[in-house]
């Protein structure tokens, strides 16, 4: 694919992003991409795989769920409002058509009946399985647990705990990086497709490979979003002499902005990492007198889990008080 449709779709999904709340037109998304109104629909659906229409109404629905599980402090009508549905009845049968599961179902899935139909277009049109219990974390047993990131061997989904989650809270300044986007979401092979692409790019640019502070920035929950649709970017930390020049597309430059993150530590298969993100939102948020920021979360990688095959990392979350 050619590098600036890349960049220039990436445009028009960050368009998106900032006005899924909004009545969002053709036009508008094609002016944010730089592509005629004309062409833009087809160059769209043949970068993205999916229609314009049905890109943005997948992410509304992604978005509402996530606000219906991590925001129970919400009502329902006010999460259809924020989501840019005129009424509470209207977001309700959205969210049934696409989850096969009504708002209420997926904040509590014990209201479930065996005998519901579980088939939205969720799998129809996109082939993902969902059940509205994988949106809440598997809670670990404390002979499950691991007391420092010390390289001893971690069972699956284990977390560095004691009794309760350990949470550090940390003031990051600003840093400057280089990026790349993975074409095949959060599937394991374009993931390290992408971080073979950048490594060799910062290299060239004299950062030797072992020295390389590699993060990444993942915007989707894969529990809610198929796999080859979430968005990942690589980001590698540039060093100060290279922040006045240009890259070309397909790598970017952008930053980690300054400011109060949640980190906790992770050791296991990269598959199984969802949990330590459910549970950091379920166990430690909710009692922290901390929100979420809107940012992505990030995961700081310790290890090349091409060469080990596991992942070892800090999850880092962008704070901000309640």
């Amino acid at each position: 694919m050619n590098s600036v449709y890349l960049a220039r779709i990436q445009q028009a999904l960050q368009y998106i992003e900032t006005n899924l709340n909004t009545n969002l037109s053709l036009s508008d998304v094609a002016k944010a991409s730089y592509f005629s109104e004309f062409h833009f629909h087809r160059i769209f659906k043949g970068v993205m795989e999916e229609t314009l229409n049905d890109y943005i109404g997948r992410r509304r629905m992604e978005k509402a769920a996530n606000k219906l599980v991590c925001h129970q402090d919400l009502s329902i009508t006010q999460i259809a409002h924020e989501s840019g549905f005129s009424s509470s009845a209207n977001f309700a049968k959205a969210v049934k058509l696409y989850f096969g599961f009504s708002p209420s179902q997926l904040r509590n899935p014990t209201k479930i009946h065996a005998k519901e139909s579980k088939i939205g277009k969720i799998q129809s049109k996109y082939g993902k399985v969902f059940s509205p219990s994988d949106l809440y974390p598997t809670h670990i047993t404390i002979s499950d647990m691991t007391s420092a990131p010390n390289g001893a061997e971690l069972g699956k989904n284990q977390l560095k705990m004691g009794n309760k989650m350990d949470v550090k809270v940390k003031n990051l300044s600003e840093q400057k990086v280089w990026k790349l986007s993975s074409v095949g979401g959060y599937e394991e092979s374009a993931i390290y497709q992408t971080w073979g692409q950048l490594i060799d790019f910062a290299q060239t640019r004299g950062v030797d490979e072992k020295a390389q502070q590699r993060f990444a920035f993942c915007y989707d929950n894969p529990v809610l979003t198929p796999l080859n649709k979430c968005r990942y970017e690589a980001a590698i930390i540039m060093p100060e002499a290279a922040q006045n020049t240009t890259v070309s597309a397909p790598y970017f430059m952008a930053s980690i902005p300054a400011g109060k993150y949640a980190v906790h530590y992770y050791k296991g298969s990269g598959a199984d990492a969802v949990q330590a993100h459910l549970r950091f939102y379920s166990d430690w948020l909710p009692q922290s007198g901390y929100e979420p920021d809107h940012f992505p979360i990030m995961e700081h990688y310790l290890n090349d889990a091409r060469v080990d095959g596991f992942v070892e990392m800090e999850i880092y979350i962008k704070l901000k008080a309640l």
